[in-house]
């Protein structure tokens, strides 16, 4: 099955090893972190050209400064983002809420605009999003924007799954035009269901750690994925 027709599988890397480890079990894509215990925030620079030099997949590099889902200082979001676009990075994930659960559309378009048109991911902050269509319909037209990492719901897949299936129906439609990125308690049953509903995004972090975040991506875990992906794709 050739890379253009098959779905995509993106691992979290923290470094060149664990990105080494993803391109050989059949990745197609990564996002770059680190500190997981926050739930991933912007790595350093060293980081990102540490991995960009060790695999040749496409990057998606947070940009993220603290846990949780306010976007803090945006001077110093765009500031990152600059730094990491002198490095090479060309591709992006993103996503703030402000305190009432709507998109912080403010500082989204702020650091979106400091992208200069890279593709980039808003992340499971939609899952915490007080309206999830309202917030597809407020980030509909901004450049750049082509995928949704979601699990459907903040608690994960087992509990989002409706709401994925309901989205995927939808596609095409304005505001769902992006691609469905599903992560956040993705397990391999969940995928014959989700790829029978046109769904071809799947995103996996301790799934591909199978002695946990403490060790390294295995490789052998990522190739368990990309063969179930590939063998359940319709």
């Amino acid at each position: 099955m050739s890379r253009s027709t098959r779905a995509v599988l993106e691992v979290i890397a923290l470094g060149p090893e664990d990105a080494t480890a993803a391109q050989a079990g059949g990745a197609d894509r990564l996002e770059v972190v680190t500190d997981m215990a926050a739930d991933g925030l912007t790595p350093p620079v060293r980081t990102f050209a540490g991995i960009r030099a060790a695999v040749d997949l496409d990057l998606r590099v947070m940009l993220r400064l603290a846990d949780g889902f306010a976007a803090g200082e945006a001077d110093r979001l765009v500031g990152a983002a600059g730094e990491l676009r002198a490095a090479g990075a060309d591709q992006f994930v993103l996503g703030f809420l402000g305190p009432d659960g709507g998109v912080d559309l403010g500082a989204v378009e702020r650091v979106v605009a400091a992208l200069d048109g890279c593709r980039w991911t808003f992340h499971r902050a939609i899952d915490r999003a007080a309206d999830r269509a309202a917030l597809r319909k407020q980030l509909a037209d901004l450049p750049g924007l082509d995928c949704y990492l979601t699990a459907g719901s903040a608690s994960g897949v087992d509990d989002g799954l409706p709401t994925l299936l309901a989205e995927a129906r939808r596609r095409g439609q304005p505001g769902y035009r992006q691609r469905l990125l599903v992560g956040g308690g993705l397990r391999l049953d969940h995928v014959p269901s989700l790829l029978a509903a046109g769904i071809d995004g799947f995103h996996i972090g301790g799934a591909a750690r199978p002695g946990g975040w403490g060790e390294p991506v295995s490789a052998a875990a990522v190739t368990r994925w990309r063969e179930t992906l590939d063998a359940s794709r319709p």
